[in-house]
């Protein structure tokens, strides 16, 4: 009776683990089947970045679907050339969209396309795609859902640390830097403002906005034009002579410098007789040696103070005399030594504070 309980109770488990095996191997066919290969996920990945960076043209009905039909609620701004909505594509990217009135600023649409639909940097904003229509357009970037630097810079609730503050200047640099070397010609910008930075999810700094933009040829000069940008910003050499070229982009981002450093406003209007622009503010302050002065309350004193000084001369060095105003990559060099600094000065005085706790 054992051995017969024994031999059934045998046959038992080799039936389970034959079953058990088979259930495995079953299982093992199907992962098989539907495990992409490696190759299979590179070329997912390829098509995905591909999507992702390509600028394509979009159809009308896609992108009123994508901004609920240029809903009001959906408005996230306004620019010279139309106001510019939140959407959702069909994909599900959140994205900005801005509507132009074709027969008033149709040039501005083209612009924007030729500057944008080849040209990609991290500190550029990401043109996704267009609608070229009979009376509108529009162009469909990717959505910063932090704003733009001025609604940081001048926000009541919003404000920015010393560091933020250097990280978004040697970012929008670094933008401008690839723009003036670009191989097939120096891109200018001609509009650089606090508005046209806009503020990705890590606070990254993307440059926007090249309805203004000029493409100067390799070994040319300057092209001339009529004088276009934002009052304050606009190098007033530029304004005299109307030659386009790279250094007015250094004078624009050396007033926004100037505005990172001291939350200031380009012109001081308080001063009702006698309004006086930024960079004279700043090199008033330098010759009465209150370098100090011109900081940011709103940074509390929480900053590198050898930092700060290198970055205002900085600022003032790029509003000077063009001839000897630094290029974007002199600009990128010394803000990249302020940003070093001012991560040092951070680590000693948290250890500091971190040995006082202990004492």
């Amino acid at each position: 009776m054992q051995r017969g309980y024994e031999a059934l109770l045998g046959c038992l488990s080799a039936g389970v683990i034959v079953g058990l095996i088979a259930v495995l191997c079953h299982i093992r066919r199907r992962e098989r089947k539907f495990k992409p290969s490696r190759k299979d996920i590179e070329v997912t990945l390829a098509s995905l970045e591909y999507e992702e960076t390509t600028c394509k043209p979009m159809p009308i009905k896609d992108i009123y679907t994508a901004t609920e039909n240029l809903s009001p609620s959906n408005v996230i701004g306004q620019g010279i050339a139309g106001k510019v909505y939140r959407g959702v594509l069909a994909n599900g990217w959140p994205v900005a969209v801005k509507h132009i009135v074709k027969n008033e600023h149709a040039e501005t649409f083209l612009r924007e396309v030729k500057s944008l639909s080849h040209v990609r940097h991290p500190n550029l904003v990401s043109l996704r795609g267009y609608c070229d229509g009979q009376e509108e357009c529009f162009l469909v970037y990717e959505l910063c859902i932090n704003g733009n630097l001025s609604e940081w810079l001048f926000g009541k609730d919003k404000n920015l640390s010393w560091i933020q503050r250097l990280q978004i200047a040697l970012g929008s640099a670094c933008g401008l830097w690839f723009l003036h070397i670009y191989p097939e010609g120096c891109i200018v910008h001609r509009d650089i403002k606090p508005t046209n930075i806009l503020l990705g999810v890590d606070m990254e700094p993307k440059l926007s906005d090249f309805g203004l933009s000029r493409v100067i040829d390799l070994g040319v000069s300057h092209v001339s034009s009529e004088v276009r940008g934002t009052f304050g910003y606009v190098d007033p050499e530029y304004r005299h002579n109307h030659k386009v070229n790279a250094a007015g982009d250094v004078y624009s981002f050396g007033m926004v410098l100037l505005q990172l450093l001291s939350g200031k406003r380009v012109i001081n209007i308080m001063n009702t007789a006698m309004p006086m622009s930024l960079d004279k503010m700043a090199s008033t302050v330098i010759q009465d040696g209150n370098v100090l002065e011109f900081a940011d309350p709103r940074l509390n004193g929480e900053y590198s103070t050898e930092a700060f000084d290198l970055s205002l001369k900085l600022a003032l060095s790029c509003t000077g005399h063009k001839k000897q105003r630094p290029s974007m990559e002199q600009v990128v060099s010394r803000l990249e030594k302020a940003l070093e600094i001012s991560m040092r000065d951070d680590a000693k005085h948290n250890s500091i504070s971190i040995i006082e706790s202990l004492a």
